[in-house]
């Protein structure tokens, strides 16, 4: 089988399992493949394969599929051995203590912001969101983590090449206004977002270079409440900072 073969195969494999995080509900073999847009027979082999293998189990009587819990067990076992994730999460935990807010970490995935890491505020209005999911550089508070780390003449060029679309109303959309926004967070050590990727959601992040790495640790929740406690949770995320530093987990 050619590469690109398998990895087409790879990436409707994940689209069958996707589709009923999408759907919520039993889906049948022709429900699958219309909605993953794969060929029946191609989509018939590879729900077989995940039935083989115990990760799908059909009705005997509707014929319906659907996922078992072994992606749920295979996931948490592979999330809590992490070791990198293990020894961020002392501070990580911390930090969501202390502020009472939602905790993030984050990496840079080509344009775009993947979380690598989401501890939820335990307060019922707050900021969700999941590990896997992908933001903008521009309009995200660990993108602008991101951006800044650029020199001059890579932060213009990745300008001029690109168009900054409006996420929301609040979302910078001129290349001046940004530039002189990220030199403003830069003097400050922490960058902020106030409803730029979410409306009437604030988010502050700091740097963190693990492993010659650069990612960004970010702090976010309502407006209403982030504003009267934005310079305590600025103050949290750069203590935070300086404890991986000391740890030996930051450089």
């Amino acid at each position: 089988m050619s590469e690109s073969r398998e990895n087409r195969s790879a990436d409707r494999t994940i689209a069958i399992l996707e589709a009923f995080e999408e759907k919520r509900r039993p889906l049948t073999l022709r429900e699958l493949a219309t909605c993953c847009d794969i060929p029946a027979s191609t989509c018939h082999a590879l729900v077989q394969t995940l039935i083989n293998r115990a990760y799908l189990y059909q009705s005997s009587r509707r014929k319906d599929l659907y996922p078992t819990r072994r992606i749920l067990d295979l996931a948490r076992t592979v999330v809590e051995h992490d070791p990198f994730l293990e020894r961020m999460a002392p501070v990580l935990e911390q930090l969501r203590l202390e502020t009472q807010e939602t905790v993030i970490l984050g990496k840079r995935h080509k344009d775009q912001i993947l979380y690598l890491e989401v501890l939820e505020s335990p307060q019922t209005i707050r900021y969700s969101s999941r590990a896997g999911e992908f933001k903008p550089l521009h309009s995200s508070s660990i993108g602008k983590v991101m951006l800044a780390a650029l020199n001059s003449i890579e932060l213009e060029e990745w300008l001029r090449a690109r168009i900054l679309p409006r996420v929301t109303g609040n979302t910078l959309t001129s290349r001046a206004r940004l530039i002189e926004d990220l030199a403003e967070c830069r003097r400050r050590g922490y960058f902020t977002t106030r409803g730029e990727n979410v409306l009437d959601v604030t988010a502050i992040a700091v740097p963190a270079l693990v492993n010659a790495e650069l990612l960004g640790i970010a702090v976010a929740g309502p407006s209403h409440r982030m504003a009267p406690n934005h310079e305590k949770h600025a103050a949290r995320l750069l203590l935070a900072q300086r404890r991986l530093q000391k740890e030996g987990i930051a450089a």
